[in-house]
């Protein structure tokens, strides 16, 4: 059973020095018990405690790493990310079968593709490679292609014990996983993960199979465990992540406290594509990855690589998981769109990511080169950073002279957002010998703007 925050407070130093962030040790072990702060926060902790509150600092639903690029699932702390915000995002990784006359394509497809959104380039993060035949050759000739040619960890899934372990052996120290790690394999399978540096996927036909086999690793010192439910519906997936992520972080139920590994394109076998039925299996299967990152998946497995599904998921993914309570946003500066001289056009706007990014982008669609002036604005949207005392003429007015903005430009104009344009006054009040002009509310605006207003 969990310590409660009083039998927590008994082990702390009791100084109330506040360095942890909290006004009192009683109020940073309240905060240990709700799992929404660690122990290295207080630097004043005795070894004793470190060993007694080792267990209970440790996140309900474990970190596992995965690869070498800091990609890792689990870590999670609450059923709902307005409590706080999940921490690892839901890892995509494409499957490919060994006998794929067109797999080495698909791997340099793979490799090769970026999405750039609010300033975050978004990847595939593994490759789940897939036994298909009895030929161990073409099997262990997949792994090494995918190996090769994208660098990525892998989701390594073989029905013959020895194609698997020699698979492991072949991704040594890329923090793979294995999957397919049932009973009956259980043993040799770990061995392996052991010696290489993996991860196990272990699969049971229901929750107490689950929880029994992951109790048999963890009590026999392997830890490092994602799980691969057996279900065969949206519905059932949906139920079963939710079921064991609940007994996890509501129950303490650590046989149930890791991430998850799901195959959207089964259930129970892949189905063929044709021509006819491609649409609606692409369908189905993004049906069900949304899903998986809407409801607690580790790691979602695509069936095949497309480009378009893929951009619908990271696009849904990032919105998951950004933290509710820390709104994205870029850096403060001043920052050069196209190729602008001294005598470009200044615009302003606020930090927010996609508020900086939709601005930015529809000058570039105008055809002109500008500057864009990015204040400190906590993150806030152009209305929201207004109404909070962050986006006023005196504040940008400031950062304008502290970014050295009048150095950069002969140009003595600056253009603001419509939507607050009670502001100029003050701007052109706190910036001396600058001519303010109102520009449209709306971003989609601007390209009619420049050209109405700016280059008529």
């Amino acid at each position: 059973m969990a310590m409660s925050g009083l039998q927590i407070q008994k082990l702390l130093p009791k100084t109330n020095c506040k360095e942890c962030g909290s006004n009192t040790c009683l109020a940073f072990a309240m905060k240990l018990a709700a799992k929404k702060a660690s122990l290295s926060e207080c630097p004043y902790a005795s070894d004793e405690a470190k060993v007694a509150l080792a267990l209970e600092s440790e996140p309900p639903v474990r970190r596992v790493p995965i690869g070498s690029g800091g990609d890792a699932v689990g870590e999670e702390t609450v059923l709902y990310r307005h409590e706080k915000t999940f921490v690892n995002k839901t890892l995509f990784a494409v499957e490919i079968c060994c006998c794929d006359l067109e797999a080495e394509d698909v791997l340099a497809a793979i490799r090769d593709y970026r999405l750039e959104r609010v300033g975050e380039v978004l990847t595939v993060s593994a490759v789940a490679v897939s036994q298909s035949c009895e030929d161990e050759g073409c099997f262990l000739g997949l792994v090494k292609k995918a190996l090769d040619i994208t660098g990525l960890p892998l989701i390594i899934h073989a029905w013959d014990l020895s194609f698997a372990k020699k698979a492991a052996e072949l991704a040594k120290g890329t923090r793979s996983v294995i999957a397919h790690v049932n009973e009956g394999n259980a043993d040799e399978l770990r061995a392996a993960a052991e010696e290489f540096g993996h991860a196990l996927a272990v699969t049971a036909p229901d929750m107490d199979g689950m929880a029994e086999l992951t109790s048999r690793l963890r009590d026999g010192g392997f830890n490092d465990i994602v799980m691969s439910f057996q279900t065969h519906s949206m519905a059932e997936a949906f139920q079963t992540n939710s079921i064991a992520r609940r007994a996890a972080i509501a129950h303490h139920a650590k046989e149930l406290g890791y991430a998850t590994l799901r195959y959207v394109g089964r259930p129970p076998l892949k189905e063929p594509r044709t021509a006819e039925n491609e649409l609606d299996i692409l369908m189905r299967d993004t049906a069900r990855a949304i899903v998986e990152v809407n409801k607690y998946g580790g790691i979602c497995v695509l069936p095949c690589f497309d480009p378009a599904q893929l951009v619908t998921l990271m696009a849904l993914r990032l919105n998951i998981f950004t933290d509710p309570q820390k709104p994205i946003q870029v850096e403060p500066k001043v920052y050069a769109i196209g190729e602008p001289g001294r005598d470009s056009p200044v615009f302003v706007t606020t930090n927010f990511s996609l508020t900086y990014f939709l601005v930015s982008g529809e000058i570039e669609n105008s055809g002109i080169s500008a500057w864009l002036v990015i204040p400190e604005c906590e993150g806030m949207s152009v209305l929201t950073a207004w109404a909070a005392g962050k986006f006023s003429g005196g504040s940008i007015a400031k950062f304008a002279k502290e970014s050295g903005l009048e150095d950069m430009v002969d140009t003595r104009s600056i253009i603001i957002p419509g939507y607050v344009a009670q502001i100029s006054g003050e701007l052109e009040e706190s910036l001396p010998g600058w001519k303010v002009m109102v520009g449209p509310q709306e971003a989609g605006d601007i390209e009619g703007y420049v050209k109405a207003v700016l280059t008529k």
